[in-house]
């Protein structure tokens, strides 16, 4: 009897322990001895589930696009899978964006304003206030969260330019990655942009590599269309009843700009009329299709004063372009275009998959561009994108060289501001002009067969991207928590749009107030009046307070052409006062319009603390530029430790892509230090003596003398094997980044784009052993450090 009392005793103490710290809730009913004697309560494990008939979610996103490029409104780029959606369901015409990426992707994943996100600018930007810290605070929990916690499987593939850079790498903080932000699942890349045939990829919570390369046909468009039918006929195999969020986020439109030769192809010649002749030929064409009101009218080209205007920015008149920049210009759009096709035909058959397994009718599939298209290229455009954050002007004889190539893995190309400008017809400006519909207008359709009873029409309300999680929340039947894991939330910044399924084109919206601020540009709508600060951004200019304000009745002036100001400016006054006011509410201040150099040299806080010198070793994942060692604008030294045998041969150390980085590998029994500027030049060093097995200390020293023209690192750099000097020359070096991401540093091999022509990608070391690499920036001498590896090396 005792025995039994004492064993009753240990269950019950068991349980009550278990119970403490799992933070379990305790059984309520007459626990007994024999679980054949008790009846458990399952109420607290279990999972809500969605309500029966609720539908999938599918939200297509896009990089850099105006309203005027793609078919359904009227462009000149077939898009053939959102043609057929328009007309399946309704084709928005003011659907405003955050005019960058990162800020507009944070409204959409959570439903508050971007500085409310801490999103008031793209991650490699943060600054360190609130509304620029590029970490979303717990106020703000994300739609996916919300839809988790009731029923909905969450899927995100594709770009996430919303990690902050410190995060990137495979031993930092994950708090701000998909899976721990409602996501069960996702596939695709953390940045801003990535190759499309060497892409910088990741799986859940870990790097990858492409399951294989272009030579077999590799493109990431096909690649995330292939995961997304794989993760939806997963999850209906094993959970058919339940229902799915997919974020599906493609390269597209971003740069760097590539797509198949087959679609290039098809747009030869489609441009040859110039960006001026676009604008007058695409405008009539959204009028007639009613995205645009009649009596819509074009606004000038180079709409900023001389005195704001960013240089950069600048649109050159199709008519003082010379033919070779003409045949330029032409074929770089083409591949623009060429790169939305494709990638809308491959979503196309993500939209066939649906149909065929009877879960179209049921899918709420929104296709949207997260701001206007990208005037990055510069006046000039680009076969190199990584030259314009490296502040290094293009060159058109070098461009005109690579002109059969644009598209395909040897370029990383951009169009010029002209086509940029064009292709936000009728607007003023384009991405990161906040204050301008050219930065904040973009494509928007929604379908939903079994909800919406309309097919092929026109919704004219004026929204926002803040207003897509109250839509989708309201078609779901749930509301976002005023609290959530004990953290009182932020209130949603939008309102729903579902009212505008069944209103008529023309219907008052039932939005009245939406602020706009980015890189020093702003804006305020209200009502259908819009009042603009002119001011451009990344021009370091600063005297916000002295800014020309202008005011647009967007209601009946669209493409915002005449400044009624002086008309009304008791408005614009009132305008001005609430937008401060907006401003103040949502963490918009202070202003920022640094240039692009000065932000991304910002010094931030890292897990690491900066140093000297940093040792990496072989067969890791790649390290992040934003984590890995900065080597930019300074001196610095690499070593080697490494065992070779007889046939050794591969990558020992590896930064960067042929648009921009450097390797140290070895070939035909040589040793090569290969550093690739901007893809203009591979700079090679090769040592004289044929390498014999054995051990050796491997060694580069680049010694910067001087600055560029511009900007550019100019030095001397040697190799060294063991204490002896076998090569030496003058060398450039880049002072900004390698890549916005991806091609970080690696040991042993060269992940994605290989640094240089000399070996193909991987470039695995073979032969041999790696024991490690040390890169240093100090003012240690080589020769001290390279004792120092061989004293390492004596220990092994």
């Amino acid at each position: 009897m005792k025995s039994k009392i004492t064993l009753l005793l240990l269950a019950v103490l068991t349980l009550i322990t278990f119970s403490s710290q799992a933070q379990q809730p305790t059984f309520k009913g007459n626990i007994k001895l024999d679980v054949r004697e008790s009846k458990p309560d399952w109420a607290p494990y279990i999972r809500k589930k969605a309500p029966e008939g609720s539908p999938n979610i599918l939200f297509i996103l896009y990089d850099d696009t105006g309203l005027a490029a793609w078919s359904p409104y009227g462009g000149r780029i077939n898009m053939p899978t959102m043609d057929k959606l328009a007309a399946d369901g309704l084709t928005y015409t003011q659907w405003q964006t955050v005019a960058l990426c990162s800020p507009t992707r944070s409204c959409i994943n959570t439903g508050r304003n971007h500085n409310l996100n801490g999103m008031g600018v793209i991650t490699e930007g943060a600054n360190g206030y609130p509304g620029f810290s590029c970490q979303l605070p717990a106020q703000a929990a994300t739609m996916a969260q919300i839809l988790n916690d009731n029923g909905w499987s969450t899927f995100w593939l594709g770009k996430d330019h919303n990690v902050p850079e410190t995060d990137l790498s495979a031993g930092a903080n994950k708090s701000q990655w998909p899976l721990q932000q409602g996501y069960d699942r996702f596939y695709g890349f953390i940045g801003g942009e990535t190759n499309q045939f060497y892409p910088d990829l990741t799986e859940d919570n870990h790097a990858i590599e492409a399951p294989y390369g272009p030579e077999k046909g590799y493109h990431l468009s096909k690649d995330l269309a292939d995961q997304a039918i794989k993760m939806i006929g997963d999850q209906k195999s094993a959970n058919p009843s339940k229902p799915w969020f997919m974020w599906y986020c493609p390269g597209a439109n971003h740069a760097p700009h590539q797509a198949p030769k087959e679609y290039i192809a098809k747009y030869k010649g489609k441009f040859d009329d110039g960006y001026d002749a676009y604008r007058k030929w695409v405008l009539p064409r959204m009028i007639e299709k009613g995205i645009l009101p009649k009596g819509t009218t074009l606004t000038e080209w180079n709409p900023m004063p001389k005195d704001q205007a960013n240089p950069a920015d600048a649109v050159r008149p199709w008519e003082s372009l010379s033919a070779d920049e003409k045949k330029l210009f032409s074929r770089l759009c083409e591949v623009y275009a060429a790169f939305s096709e494709y990638t809308d035909v491959e979503i196309g058959r993500i939209v066939d998959y649906l149909k065929k397994t009877g879960q179209y009718e049921n899918t709420v599939i929104m296709y949207a561009s997260d701001n206007g298209a990208s005037g990055e290229g510069t006046p000039n455009g680009s076969v190199n994108e990584n030259k314009f954050f490296n502040g290094f002007p293009d060159d058109l004889a070098e461009n005109m060289k690579l002109i059969d190539e644009l598209g395909g893995p040897n370029t990383y190309e951009h169009y010029p501001t002209g086509w940029a400008a064009a292709l936000s017809t009728p607007f003023k400006m384009f991405k990161r002009y906040s204050n301008y519909a050219g930065g904040t207008d973009c494509p928007l359709t929604i379908t939903w067969p079994k909800g919406i009873k309309a097919r092929g029409e026109v919704r004219n309300q004026y929204h926002h991207a803040v207003d897509i999680v109250p839509t989708i929340l309201e078609i779901c039947g749930l509301e976002m928590p005023k609290v959530y894991r004990g953290v009182e939330q932020y209130p949603l910044s939008g309102v729903s749009m579902k009212y505008s399924f069944d209103a008529k084109p023309n219907d008052p919206t039932q939005k009245h107030v939406q602020y706009f601020s980015m890189l020093g540009t702003r804006a305020i709508w209200q009502d259908g009046w819009k009042a603009v600060a002119v001011h451009a951004p990344l021009t370091d200019k600063g005297h916000f307070d002295q800014d020309k304000w202008e005011l647009y009745h967007v209601d009946v002036d669209r493409s915002e052409s005449k400044d009624l100001a002086k008309q009304n400016p008791e408005k614009l006054e009132a305008l001005k006062k609430l937008w401060l006011d907006e401003a103040n509410k949502n963490q918009a201040l202070p202003l920022d319009d640094r240039t692009t150099m000065q932000i991304i040299t910002i010094e931030r806080p890292t897990e690491e603390k900066e140093k000297d010198s940093y040792t990496y070793y072989p067969h890791t994942s790649q390290v992040p530029e934003a984590v890995a060692v900065n080597v930019r604008g300074k001196s610095f030294k690499i070593i080697a430790n490494v065992e070779i045998k007889a046939d050794a041969q591969g990558v020992i150390f590896a930064h960067g892509s042929r648009f921009g980085g450097h390797s140290l590998f070895i070939k035909n029994n040589k040793l090569y230090y290969v550093y690739n500027f901007l893809g203009i030049k591979e700079q090679q060093l090769v040592s004289t003596e044929t390498l014999k097995p054995g051990k050796y200390t491997f060694g580069l020293e680049f010694t910067k003398e001087k600055a560029g023209a511009h900007g550019e690192s100019i030095g001397t750099a040697k190799l060294y094997i063991n204490d002896k000097e076998v090569a030496a020359g003058t060398m450039t070096a880049q002072v900004g980044k390698f890549t916005l991401v991806g091609d970080g540093l690696c040991v042993g091999w060269d992940s994605g784009d290989p640094v240089s022509k000399q070996y193909n990608s991987p470039g695995e070391f073979e032969g041999g052993d790696i024991s490690f690499v040390t890169v240093n920036t100090g003012k240690e001498q080589y020769l001290d450090l390279e004792r120092e590896a061989a004293r390492a090396f004596s220990k092994e």
